[in-house]
């Protein structure tokens, strides 16, 4: 693993694009140094869009509603994740409610989340994006465990109404793929997008996230050895 990813190159203009803390936790493993910038942007999903182009869609509105905040230098990642159950976008619960009846949806059966990346350049408005998508066997879980989790407010600000990382609600039953694209930044996909750009981390990001998620990751190495899915100018798409 270790020459996939341990080139240096230090960056002054590299922006996060986020105001979530596990984004922030998990793109500091890259060691880079970096800014945050909250984005905002209207997360309605479109008539007859479908999880792929929202996710993709929402990632590159990200990135682009800062460029005017930003030196010309900068390069910025925009990031979005939603949870999908056949062809059901579950965003984030508008109440408790909401949220006891997305996790009973999900209970027992596996569903797919999905986080689409983009990272653009100012300079040049090159875009790169990227898509993991992710298979999650949920757990049978009781009814009293979904209200003591609502009650905790977790639930209340995340797509799907969980987080896979919650100790004690535990949500999941097994995993294959990628953790950190659950948890809403899928690492790897996020060196070899950053790679395009001659970017390259200041540590070993597969060792260091799989140390912080205490997970070992089958898809390291799949990632990292395939090229990102599209690199683009803005006045393309």
């Amino acid at each position: 693993m270790k020459n996939l990813c341990d080139r240096i190159s230090p960056v002054i203009d590299l922006i996060l694009a986020s105001a979530s803390p596990r984004r922030r936790q998990l793109f500091a493993l890259g060691n880079w140094n970096f800014e945050v910038i909250v984005s905002a942007v209207d997360e309605t999903p479109l008539e007859n869009e479908s999880a792929r182009e929202y996710v993709s869609r929402l990632a590159k509105d990200k990135a682009l509603a800062i460029r005017s905040k930003v030196k010309k230098e900068a390069v910025i990642i925009g990031s979005d994740t939603t949870v999908v159950d056949g062809q059901e976008i579950l965003g984030k619960p508008i109440d408790e409610s909401d949220a006891e009846r997305i996790l009973k949806q999900l209970r027992g059966k596996n569903h797919q989340v999905l986080t689409g990346i983009a990272i653009y350049r100012v300079s040049d408005e090159k875009l790169v994006t990227d898509l993991c998508i992710t298979n999650v066997p949920m757990r049978n879980y009781s009814d009293a465990e979904i209200l003591a989790y609502i009650q905790t407010g977790d639930p209340m600000d995340k797509a799907g109404a969980y987080a896979i990382q919650h100790a004690e609600f535990n949500p999941i039953q097994s995993l294959s793929g990628c953790y950190a694209g659950v948890m809403g930044l899928p690492m790897c996909h996020i060196v070899r997008g950053l790679r395009e750009f001659d970017i390259f981390p200041n540590a070993n990001v597969p060792v260091s996230c799989q140390s912080l998620l205490n997970y070992d990751c089958d898809v390291t190495k799949e990632i990292l050895n395939n090229k990102t899915s599209e690199v683009l100018k803005t006045s393309e798409v």
